[in-house]
């Protein structure tokens, strides 16, 4: 799996899939079951390769005013979220020919921040150390962000020391 580029290592004893959601059946069902939806949280964070938790359930935003049955398969977890947080950041991408809607790398990076007590500590510190190593990381839009979810002063207090 090496050789044909369908792995790489991530460290010694740990590997993780290249285009894991070419893998994923699960994930275009998930956007056909919720077409208002956006992909977020877990299911963001390892789209972007700023997390090793492989997500077992569809993590999805949705605005509040938004009823919505779920089947038992594919596992989705929903979020409710206020107008203001749900606009933010949409990004679109093409899965198995379906455009799909996920949240832009600097807004997933402020929703790790943002709900940090929820998701755990560690897991917000493994976001950042990874979203500051990359070369296409953008600061300002960031600080934006951050600025509009009201996260603003957190956030330089947990990104600062990364840099």
């Amino acid at each position: 799996m090496l050789d044909d580029n369908s792995v790489s290592r991530v460290k010694r004893g740990l590997y993780q899939l290249n285009n894991y959601f070419e893998y994923d059946i699960s994930f275009t069902e998930a956007a056909n079951i919720v077409p208002c939806g956006v992909f977020c949280m877990f299911t963001a964070w390892f789209y972007y390769n700023l997390t090793t938790t492989i997500p077992y359930q569809s993590h999805i935003a949705v605005t509040q005013k938004k009823k919505i049955t779920l089947p038992n398969y594919p596992p989705i977890k929903l979020y409710y979220w206020s107008d203001k947080y749900y606009q933010l950041g949409i990004n679109e991408i093409k899965v198995d020919n379906l455009q799909v809607k996920i949240y832009d790398l600097e807004k997933s990076v402020c929703d790790a921040v943002r709900f940090r007590n929820k998701v755990g500590i560690d897991v917000t510190i493994e976001v950042l150390k990874n979203y500051v190593k990359r070369a296409d990381k953008n600061l300002n839009i960031l600080s934006k962000y951050a600025k509009q979810m009201r996260i603003e002063k957190i956030m330089q207090t947990m990104i600062m020391p990364l840099l």
